[in-house]
Parts: structure tokens; C-alpha cells; sequence
């Protein structure tokens, strides 16, 4: 059998299923967008795209609930100077395509950017990696062995201790296919496997009379199929949510002050996302609302401070082929050795600050417009050994996994509660701790790093990011450092 190369087996599979079905081809999508380009625009795009999603939870034993759903549908936007028109359909038709491109025209017409519903060159095809297969990850077990799968993982969590006393878990998968045409005659597709485990476990215990709950998660995914999730895999996360809800069993109320804070390696990178990673978003900075306004080529972290967003890793959860403005992903540096290289940037804000788009135009949907958005970003790893950097810590918190957090982007302040954390005194662990809050700011932060372990890890797969009412998938990871004069606000 004769393979396909990569970037036309994926448009073939887009044209089957977002052109063909409707009776489209690519001289009906240069009809539209030369409807569009009959008023002065820097810039138009079709965007088609049909995403197939499936839902399974397990509660109390039993497999609660199931879903699955269709949505398709095209987004029209046309692009003058920092304006923005764009209607959407979820009717793909030639006809749908050429209303919603006369509604675009005339909204550009009017010098307006709003957002409504409604019912050139030959074509270039933008070549991109093959990051993942272009498979249904849906198709790659049936319903019986999907409901297996979680009457697996609550038997596991039982069986690891008799504290646990109830088990969640969650299974989802999604297949999204897009399909991107533009004005400059770019075609593009992508075809999205995505697929995510969950486990949330609540243990109990009574002591002195006294009955105490505690809970623990974990969980993970990426861009493949659910057999990925096989025992060794599976174990993992029932062991590390069962160890989380164990130790907080234990735990004792967080001290509160300034003091050194060590982060663990992986998921704990959440904080330099939203802290460090927003800030670094092209149309905050274009804007002048960022923090990290107008400093590139300046020191904005300590030295040996290197962070990426790198949407080329194979089968991770933020990845991408093509983003979806259909320009290829990228590995961009945005710190280095702690100076500020680069802005992460859409096309729309790459242009207006006259640069290159860097892969990250993201939008949620067909219904939505792409702004510039994180895809997998980590600090790369250092030379000192985790273990040694908790033993130097004379007095403080080692974070070791976080729950929720907010950043205000133009000064930077962010604040993160610990959702696992222990107190370390004189290099020693020793007690868990509940209810500590890392407060900061995320510019300062970073000139505060004085250790980088050389255990750099991303995490497990399960990140999702809000930015402006839209959620898309990403990924996140750093390894374990040591952070200076941090505030922490506890409940002791």
C-alpha cells in the first residue's frame, strides 16, 4: 500500500468530509472569498470545520452518563487594520458560504467589528509536520470497553486503600477536522484526535471521634487513541489521586508570609503559564496592556530562565499541525537565559506589530474568531537536582501540585491556591499542608528564581485554557524551582 504524504492525507480527509458532502470545492471557496475582497481588507479567511466529541462518567459504581455529539459549521471573517468582521454558520452550503460572506463584506463596508450569525491565485498548500495520526481516536475502543475502562479505574482506587470511599472518573474523546482556506490563496487542514482520563477520588477517616474528607485528582490524555490508556497507564493516575487525597488527610493548616517556595516539576507549571505565559500574548502587548510591554531584548527573568511555547510536540495535548488561521505550529523561544525574545502572535497582531505569525492562532470553534493563544509552554531544566533544592530550603513550602488561579495581565499580580503543598524546615519535609495561596507578581517572579532542577516534565495532559469566553486544549511544564520572597497566604 502506497501512503499518502501527511499534510494531503489530511486535506483529503477535510475535503470528504467539510467540501465534498455539501457539494463544495475550492473554486466555491475563492467565490466567497472574492465576495469578501470586493471591499479593502488586509485579510479574509474561511474556516470549516465538523468535530465529533463523546463523554462517559462513572459515579458511586455505576456508568452515570454518556454522550455524544456532532457540530459542524463555517466561520467568515474578513480583517481592516485592527478591525474584524465575521459571521458564522452551521450550515455548510454554498449558499450559507456566500451569505455569510456578503454579511462580512458589508460589516467591513460600515468600518464595524462585530460578530453575527447567519444562516485569487490558485490554491497554496501550506505544508506542516504530522505531529499525530490523523485517526478517529472515538473508533479505537467500543462502548463495552469504554465502560471497562472506568469500572477499572474505580476498581483499582478501592482496592489501594480502604479510606477511599467514593471514586469519579471520566472519559472523553474528540475528532475535530478543519479546514482553512485564505485570501492569500493558503489551504490548509488539520484532523485533531483528542482524548483525556480522569480520576477523582474522596477519602475518609475518623480519629478521636473526629470524621475528616479529603479529596485527590489526576488524570491525562493527548492526541491519540484510548488504547493509550493500558494498565500501567491507568495505575498511575488512580495512584497519584489516591496519594493526593491521602496526604491531605494529614495535612495541617498552611503558614502564612514571604518566604522561599519550591515548585514541583510539571503540572505546577500552570502558574508560569497564566502568570508568565498570558503576558507574553502578542495583542496584549500590542495593546500596551501587558506587563511585558515594549521589553524585548530586556532582562525579564533571572538567568538560566528559558521559557518556550512549543506547539510541535508529537501527541501532546497542545499541539497542532496547522493552527487555525492554517500557518504551521512552531517551537518560539519568548525567553532566553532570562532576556525577552518574542511575543506569541495570531496573523492579525503579527501584522500590526510587523512580525511573523509564530502558529498560535487559536480560536474554540467555527463560531468563534482565532486570537493569539498558548499551545504547550515550559521552562526548560537547569542543572541542579530536585532533591538538593528542597534540602537547601531552610524555611518554606514545596508546591507540588495546584488547583485554581488568576492573573491580572497588565500588572501582573496572580494569585494560586496549592492543591498539594508540603512545609519544609531546615531542608527536611515536614507535613503537608491545606489552604495555601501563592500570591505575586509574575514579572517579579521570574527575576526571583535562584534554583532550576534538571527534572524538566510536562504535564500528564489535561490542560485547558480561557482566554475571552474561549476554551482550547494546552500544554504545561517546567521543572522544580526555587522562587524567592513569595508571598504565601495560609490559614494558620
Amino acid at each position: 500500500m502506497i501512503s499518502r504524504e501527511p499534510t494531503l492525507e489530511r486535506l483529503a480527509i477535510a475535503r470528504s468530509l467539510l467540501l465534498e458532502p455539501f457539494g463544495l470545492d475550492e473554486a466555491a471557496l475563492k467565490r466567497a472569498l472574492g465576495v469578501i475582497g470586493a471591499h479593502r481588507i488586509d485579510d479574509a479567511d474561511l474556516y470549516f470545520q465538523t468535530t465529533r466529541s463523546e463523554g462517559w462518567s462513572l459515579e458511586e459504581g455505576i456508568v452515570k452518563s454518556g454522550s455524544f455529539g456532532i457540530d459542524q459549521g463555517v466561520g467568515v471573517r474578513a480583517v481592516a487594520g485592527e478591525k474584524t468582521a465575521f459571521a458564522y454558520s452551521d450550515d455548510i452550503s454554498e449558499a450559507a458560504l456566500l451569505d455569510a460572506a456578503t454579511t462580512v463584506r458589508t460589516i467591513a463596508a460600515a468600518g464595524q467589528s462585530r460578530r453575527v450569525k447567519v444562516g485569487g491565485p490558485a490554491p497554496q498548500i501550506a505544508r506542516s509536520r504530522a505531529l499525530y495520526a490523523p485517526a478517529d481516536p472515538i473508533a479505537t475502543l467500543d462502548s463495552r470497553q469504554k465502560v471497562a475502562l472506568l469500572e477499572r479505574v474505580e476498581a483499582l482506587a478501592r482496592a489501594k486503600d480502604p479510606r477511599i470511599k467514593q471514586v469519579m472518573a471520566g472519559l472523553a474523546g474528540e475528532y475535530d477536522v478543519v479546514l482553512v482556506a485564505r485570501a492569500d490563496g493558503t489551504l490548509a487542514a488539520d484532523v485533531r484526535p483528542l482524548v483525556r482520563l480522569s480520576v477523582t477520588v474522596i477519602a475518609e477517616q475518623t480519629v478521636e471521634g473526629r470524621t475528616r474528607r479529603e479529596s485527590g485528582s489526576a488524570g491525562g490524555g493527548g492526541r491519540f487513541g484510548f488504547a493509550y490508556f493500558d494498565d500501567a497507564v491507568v495505575q498511575g493516575y488512580v495512584d497519584a489521586a489516591v496519594r493526593a487525597a491521602l496526604t491531605n488527610l494529614e495535612s495541617r493548616p498552611a503558614p502564612a508570609g514571604e518566604m522561599s517556595v519550591v515548585l514541583g516539576a510539571g503540572w505546577p507549571g500552570i502558574l508560569l503559564h497564566e502568570a508568565i505565559g498570558h503576558g507574553l500574548e502578542g495583542d496584549f502587548n500590542r495593546k500596551g496592556s501587558s506587563a511585558f510591554a515594549g521589553r524585548i531584548g530586556q532582562r525579564v527573568a533571572a538567568r538560566g530562565v528559558t521559557v518556550l511555547d512549543d506547539g510541535t510536540l508529537p501527541d501532546r495535548r497542545g499541539s497542532l499541525n496547522v493552527d487555525d488561521e492554517g500557518n504551521p505550529s512552531q517551537r518560539n523561544v519568548l525567553i532566553e537565559d532570562g532576556i525577552l525574545k518574542g511575543y506569541i502572535q495570531d496573523a492579525m497582531n503579527a501584522r500590526l506589530m510587523k512580525v511573523k505569525p509564530t502558529g498560535n492562532g487559536r480560536r474554540e470553534s467555527y463560531a468563534a474568531v482565532p486570537m493569539p493563544r498558548m499551545t504547550n509552554t515550559y521552562m526548560l531544566g537547569g542543572d541542579r537536582a530536585p532533591e538538593e533544592i528542597v534540602a537547601g530550603l531552610k524555611r518554606g513550602l514545596y508546591a507540588t501540585n495546584f488547583g485554581g488561579g488568576q492573573v491580572d495581565i497588565t500588572s501582573g499580580k496572580f494569585v494560586f491556591s496549592a492543591s498539594e503543598a508540603f512545609w519544609v524546615e531546615n531542608g527536611k519535609i515536614q507535613y503537608p499542608v491545606k489552604g495555601a495561596t501563592l500570591i505575586g507578581n509574575g514579572p517579579d517572579a521570574l527575576t526571583r528564581v535562584s534554583a532550576i532542577g534538571n527534572d524538566m516534565r510536562l504535564d500528564t495532559g489535561v490542560g485547558t485554557c480561557g482566554k475571552e469566553g474561549q476554551s482550547v486544549p494546552v500544554g504545561v511544564g517546567q521543572p522544580t524551582l526555587r522562587i524567592d520572597r513569595l508571598t504565601v497566604g495560609g490559614t494558620a
